[in-house]
């Protein structure tokens, strides 16, 4: 089952140190998706970006505002971080296991691992795994869940061009068969523009939607050279825009 989510965040601070002032990251934010929705977010750094996804997560809750989801009050929420965060200590099967209640049986985890092609690295520790393959054990974690929805902070960083397509096409995949609600922040507008059914774009701290587009042409239309551009250059000027009214 996929979840509509609403966030409303009247503001979200962080106290200062060592005499140091706070620092205000969210304010009057307002962020919806639909269920099944695949929702880009988007900003320049220090904007919010993840502390949106922590609340949205439950970890973070020192905020004001309110946090929703229909129809499931309680969704099951995988989250994807920007590292893949496995425990050294164990095999690339037992990282992948612990996200699943004891009774979920070893057939579950060995078909999630051969479906993000890990199968042949299941007894494997971490130290062993290149950083795309790393990558692909955290996804195998975030939906060995089955998540109604899915938080992902910019998962694919630091990887080379070639490897990161090769994960945001294994998202795809994944999403289309065991199906998700997903929000998913980059920094990167081409990444936002392949992958996203709409995109959000959030101010310079404190962050707030300043701009939102929608993008309703196939993924598979959006790999022709001429037709990302167009859509690039869409986004881009949708940013610059946003980014001289809020200024003004």
């Amino acid at each position: 089952m996929t979840v509509g989510i609403s966030v409303a965040v009247d503001e979200k601070s962080y106290p200062g140190h060592a005499g140091a002032g706070g620092v205000t990251a969210l304010r009057n934010l307002r962020v919806c998706a639909a269920p099944g929705e695949l929702c880009v977010i988007t900003g320049p750094s220090g904007c919010g970006k993840t502390t949106l996804l922590n609340i949205v997560a439950g970890l973070d809750r020192g905020f004001s505002g309110s946090l929703r989801f229909a129809p499931a009050a309680a969704p099951r929420v995988g989250y994807v971080f920007q590292s893949p965060r496995l425990l050294p200590w164990r095999t690339v099967r037992q990282n992948v296991a612990l996200a699943l209640p004891g009774s979920s049986s070893r057939r579950e985890v060995e078909g999630l691992l051969g479906e993000v092609g890990l199968g042949d690295m299941a007894e494997a520790y971490p130290a062993r795994l290149s950083g795309g393959m790393a990558r692909r054990a955290a996804l195998a974690r975030a939906f060995a869940i089955a998540p109604d929805l899915l938080l992902m902070d910019e998962p694919f960083l630091s990887l080379d061009a070639a490897a990161a397509d090769r994960l945001r096409s294994l998202l795809l995949r994944l999403v289309a068969s065991r199906p998700a609600t997903v929000l998913f922040v980059t920094h990167d507008l081409t990444e936002a523009v392949e992958m996203a059914d709409r995109i959000v774009v959030l101010s310079p701290s404190p962050g707030r939607v300043v701009a939102e587009m929608p993008i309703t042409l196939p993924r598979e239309k959006r790999h022709h050279r001429e037709v990302r551009e167009r859509l690039l250059a869409e986004l881009v000027e949708l940013c610059d825009r946003a980014r001289n009214l809020d200024e003004g």
